[in-house]
């Protein structure tokens, strides 16, 4: 049974920093992309950053592009987004996802919130 732990979420001031984790488990963790969406009261899903955790490549939404890196630790099938200079604008509460979506679409961004049909509980980010 495939199972994502999320982890890091808190409240921070505007331009602060945070630390999501995701730690997956009950699949095979290499090839597989895995994704941070976002989604604040009354707005829609929104996917801000991917790794393939085969080639490690990444994408960024526009939104966080500079602000939020993503990096694996494949020994531990746990992957993490550091958000720097955070804003209140990216207050939301925070999912991890996972599916084995190609390498190519991963970390172009070629997918939406129905691709991935592995999700974490969410963890909450406030940006005052």
């Amino acid at each position: 049974q495939v199972q994502l732990v999320e982890s890091g979420g808190g409240s921070v001031q505007a331009g602060g920093s945070l630390r999501l984790s995701c730690a997956a488990s009950g699949y095979t963790y290499s090839s597989n992309c895995m994704a941070w969406f976002r989604q604040a009261p009354g707005k829609a899903r929104e996917g801000v950053a991917a790794i393939h955790t085969g080639s490690g490549g990444t994408y960024y939404a526009d939104s966080v592009k500079g602000r939020f890196t993503f990096s694996q630790d494949n020994g531990k099938n746990t992957v993490y987004l550091q958000m720097n200079s955070l804003k209140p604008e990216d207050t939301a509460m925070y999912y991890c996802a996972s599916d084995s979506v190609g390498a190519n679409d991963c970390y172009s961004g070629s997918w939406s919130a129905r691709t991935f049909h592995n999700w974490g509980q969410g963890t909450q980010v406030t940006v005052s």
